[in-house]
């Protein structure tokens, strides 16, 4: 943009909201490489730049002012005159810098807007201040350059306090022109794929990243304040076990040998409580060969934790604590928004059996069901579809998951899962058929599963076996027998109470975000032609 007044037809295309054409984004990138060319024929090419230094962030520059200007105001008294003097005396200055987000040219002064990683504060600048060279610059740059500056903080008469630039710095050249910079970034498809002008242009998309991190960051806490200890374990693993998914499958050349990538983290954990470690977690990604939608993608953060000498009820009480624990420290309230509705995460969670909840939401008793023939028949008369191979427990999981599921909208523990489901899980003692698992539902969603872990080596052989007979039926999501687990359980793991939690499921969930790929940096996506 080289005059306030002459905007080439191309510059008004990119001050334009509808959304840019292939064309348009060539010619506009042709001018801005222009610009870069002239500026390296002067000597001064922005990208030979190595630092600026920064003193304070936007948020943090405005909030110090204010603090200094109501200090000041209370020392004058109300005097008007003397509160003008006193900030005269008090300059506050500083150093900033990040992106031009929006410019006013007026002749020989200039408003823009700088945004970086904290807020976004408005900018004076004078060419009689800045010189006639550096102005210059400023007006022949554009919208997304990064620049520094340094000034000195004041507030405007219409009360918005900017700074009032001293020097001015070009950084780094933007040579594309930020997509529908004055609505923000609206396909969403393009939101996912260019994250980087997602986060530019939709300063709501960077807040939830940010709490992203302060989630699991709290969670690090409240976990390190329970005396356990963070590992880490294998991601390349030859048996992929501990939950009922499809691996991703690859080749380790140096050992000529074929490996895959982790689905759980439990059967590593689970060897140092063998260890001795006794409380133990880790968070990392996980990948299984699945689909993709609005609450599954192919890789994805699982936090799984084990603690000795306690059950599955000691992981229920630990994880409603610490749920509670995140909400109140990161949101500050236990009581959070999902769409239209407000999940209370301050009262006692519900806790349900799995035969109970089926019972109040289809009417059908499974205490009643004696065997596999009389749930098939259940199934064929509600209409749920089944495979050959399920028996009587699998089919009372499709009914939960065909009747149940929506309606556990506030937090809710459902208990006691059938064992032909949980290979990893011990037996209720008093009912075989059963197991000691929960899973916390919260807006329909499950948001963690949990065991009273099985420690009898010869019980989880048979399980094991049960499961490479269902491997030969056709079910690709039963696991193979792991003898190296085996051996850590022949030398003995104390009872032991272990949970995994999709990380990603609650922070939609304390973000109220619909989908995991909104709460993903870059989720999964189908590579373009």
């Amino acid at each position: 943009m080289s005059e306030v007044n002459t905007k080439p037809a191309a510059e008004n295309a990119e001050g334009e909201a509808a959304e840019q054409t292939e064309q348009d984004i060539n010619i506009l990138k042709k001018i801005r490489m222009d610009k870069l060319e002239e500026m390296k024929a002067k000597g001064r090419d922005p990208f030979q730049i190595t630092k600026f230094d920064v003193t304070a962030h936007a948020a943090e520059a405005k909030e110090q002012y204010e603090a200094l200007e109501q200090k000041l105001t209370e020392q004058a008294g109300g005097d008007e005159e003397k509160l003008k003097e006193l900030l005269e005396e008090n300059r506050m200055t500083v150093s900033v810098a990040g992106r031009v987000m929006s410019r006013r040219l007026m002749g020989k002064a200039s408003f823009f807007d700088l945004r970086d990683r904290s807020d976004k504060v408005q900018v004076y600048l004078r060419m009689n201040e800045v010189g006639k060279e550096a102005y210059d610059q400023y007006k022949k740059g554009d919208i997304g350059d990064i620049v520094g500056i340094t000034g000195f903080v004041f507030r405007t008469k219409m009360g918005e306090i900017s700074i009032h630039a001293k020097s001015i710095t070009l950084l780094s050249k933007s040579l594309l022109p930020l997509p529908e910079k004055w609505h923000g970034l609206k396909d969403q498809d393009t939101r996912y794929r260019q994250r980087y002008t997602d986060l530019i242009c939709n300063p709501e998309v960077k807040d939830t990243f940010i709490k992203r991190s302060q989630i699991i960051s709290s969670i690090r806490r409240y976990l390190d304040g329970q005396g356990f200890m963070e590992v880490e374990t294998p991601m390349l693993v030859s048996n992929a076990g501990g939950a009922a998914a499809r691996p991703f499958e690859t080749h380790y050349n140096a050992l000529n040998e074929d490996v895959k990538l982790r689905i759980s983290l439990e059967l590593y954990l689970k060897r140092l409580i063998v260890g001795g470690l006794e409380r133990v977690y880790e968070i990392g990604r996980v990948f299984r060969n699945e689909g993709v939608d609005a609450r599954h993608n192919p890789e994805f953060t699982l936090m799984e934790l084990y603690q000795a000498y306690t059950d599955y009820y000691g992981m229920m009480d630990l994880t409603e604590n610490m749920f509670r624990h995140v909400a109140q420290e990161v949101c500050g309230t236990t009581c959070v928004p999902y769409g239209d509705v407000m999940i209370d995460l301050g009262k006692p969670f519900e806790r349900m059996t799995m035969i109970d909840a089926v019972k109040k939401y289809s009417g059908v008793d499974f205490a009643q069901v004696k065997d596999t023939e009389e749930a098939k028949a259940l199934a064929k008369e509600h209409h749920i579809e089944y495979e050959e191979r399920h028996k009587r427990g699998d089919i009372l999981n499709l009914f939960f998951e065909e009747y149940v599921e929506e309606h556990l909208v506030q937090p809710t523990f459902i208990m006691d899962h059938p064992i032909e489901i949980s290979p990893l899980t011990k037996k209720k003692p008093e009912n075989p058929d059963y197991v000691e698992r929960f899973e916390l539902f919260i807006t329909g969603r499950e948001m963690c599963n949990a065991y009273s872990e099985l420690n009898d080596p010869i019980d989880q052989r048979e399980r094991f076996a049960a499961q490479e007979e269902a491997l030969k039926q056709g079910d690709e999501e039963a696991n193979h027998t792991d003898e190296d687990f085996l051996r850590a359980l022949e030398i003995g793991m104390p009872p032991t109470g272990g949970i995994g939690y999709g990380i990603d499921r609650l922070v939609m969930l304390l973000t109220n975000s619909p989908a995991i790929r909104d709460v993903l940096l870059f989720p999964t996506m189908k590579t373009l032609e």
